[in-house]
């Protein structure tokens, strides 16, 4: 899937070509790309609106939507490293086939459920159907864009949970407010019915639509996929080891230590991003918000300053070629905005001072992400990258697992949010920490 057209020649392309073939690349791959992460994000997390109405219309307690919620991640972890070496078989387009079908099904058919079994049920198989997109997704940029470049692209690509945070907050409230009792159907069943059938179809598109690799896109000339190449080498050459096929790709990961590092930092980031996305809403209500729609239209706008702030610090920090302190940095601002809004619990809950903590929540956390990863391709060997990153991006989901549950257990016993974001503070600072320790001897590039 990631042959080459030369390993040894390094031919000089000017810098204009090359922004041009990758402005090329990106209009033809991103958008759809971006569509399909914003299905898939809203299909997620659009359960933090649909719990608005749902705990009352079935009796469900704030632990059991917490469990729910976090049971997503159990199916997403224990698929998503064997979905990434069924891509590195079959290649991207069959694979976002399969997951994106499969998944639309699955969460348009959340709305038939009135037990917190089944509900737990179809979460799991949610999370098993869509586990192997991001890392896939990951892994497919990195065919197509040199270590360079990636901050910058994976920033745009991923602002797509933002403007799923931006367009499904308003749009849940409006379908649940507007629709209820529609047909004799309850507002959030219209909710998972019709953002979750369109992930199918895109699912389709995609597949008709994309290549598998610059080698196998019929609209680049030989040129364009020369310099592809061409860039892409030195990446190739740097990250082979002398041994690289003498263990199975599996097991050189198991026993690689850096992977184990950077899962320590996805799990921190990744135990901040959905616990403020799938309890955002609740937070919301509690400072005095009722209408569901408002509470949409208000969860909006974290995520507008978080898609602002992803692309700007993604920029940047391909400008910089620096890393790890563009993470650091990010995650420890998210980290203080979280213990705030942990404080302002404790006290008058100011409706402005949640939105300006939420915001700085959503920017810090969410603007990690891109930087984070790029990463793990500079630890792994070309041949290993999709499995690595799906295990990297598995191990770390047990943040999502772990924060949104802990967050509903704490509210249900305590009536209180505060102990649990304050807990989500200190694992974002542990988070910090490890990275910076475990990647000093990072290459400077990275």
């Amino acid at each position: 899937m990631t042959s080459t057209l030369s390993e040894t020649a390094a031919p000089r392309f000017s810098k204009i070509e090359q922004d041009a073939l990758y402005r090329k690349v990106t209009w033809r791959i991103i958008p759809l790309l971006f569509c399909c992460y914003v299905m898939a994000y809203l299909d997620r997390i659009n359960i933090s609106f649909a719990q608005l109405q749902m705990k009352d219309s079935l009796g469900f307690s704030a632990a059991v939507y917490g469990l729910g919620a976090s049971i997503f991640f159990i199916g997403y972890l224990l698929f998503e490293v064997p979905s990434n070496l069924l891509l590195k078989r079959i290649g991207t387009r069959k694979t976002l086939l399969r997951i994106m079908f499969c998944w639309g099904i699955v969460s348009a058919g959340t709305m038939f459920v009135t037990t917190p079994m089944q509900f737990y049920v179809l979460r799991f198989l949610l999370g098993v159907f869509e586990a192997g997109f991001f890392p896939g997704i990951i892994y497919y940029l990195t065919l197509w864009y040199p270590p360079s470049r990636r901050a910058f692209v994976m920033a745009i690509f991923l602002t797509a949970t933002l403007f799923a945070g931006i367009i499904g907050g308003p749009l849940s409230g409006l379908i649940i407010s507007s629709m209820d009792g529609l047909n004799g159907w309850a507002g959030w069943q219209w909710m998972f019915l019709l953002q979750g059938l369109p992930s199918s179809v895109l699912g389709i598109v995609a597949y008709l639509y994309l290549s598998d690799s610059p080698t196998m896109a019929p609209w680049l000339t030989t040129r364009e996929k020369t310099i592809i190449d061409s860039d892409l080498a030195p990446e190739r050459s740097a990250s082979r080891g002398p041994d690289a096929g003498a263990q199975s790709a599996f097991k050189r990961l198991l026993t690689n230590p850096k992977v184990y590092i950077l899962s320590g930092a996805v799990f921190a980031m990744l135990a901040a991003a959905y616990s403020l996305s799938f309890w955002a809403p609740t937070l919301i209500s509690k400072a005095g918000v009722k209408d569901i729609l408002n509470i949409g239209l208000i969860s909006a706008i974290p995520s507008l300053c978080g898609a602002i702030a992803m692309v700007l610090i993604g920029r940047h920090s391909d400008k910089k070629q620096e890393r790890r302190w563009h993470f650091s940095v990010c995650m420890l601002l998210a980290a203080a905005a979280i213990a705030g809004l942990g404080a302002l619990s404790l006290g008058a809950n100011s409706l402005w001072m949640l939105i300006i903590l939420l915001c700085f929540a959503t920017a810090g956390v969410v603007s990690a992400v891109p930087v984070f990863w790029t990463i793990p391709p500079r630890y792994l060997a070309p041949q290993d990258a999709a499995a690595g990153v799906a295990l990297i991006n598995s191990l770390g989901h047990l943040g999502g697992v772990i924060g949104p549950a802990m967050v509903g257990f704490v509210l249900t016993s305590t009536g209180s949010t505060a102990n649990a974001l304050f807990a989500l503070a200190i694992i974002m600072v542990l988070g910090i920490i490890l990275l910076l320790l475990g990647t000093r001897n990072m290459p400077s590039s990275a």
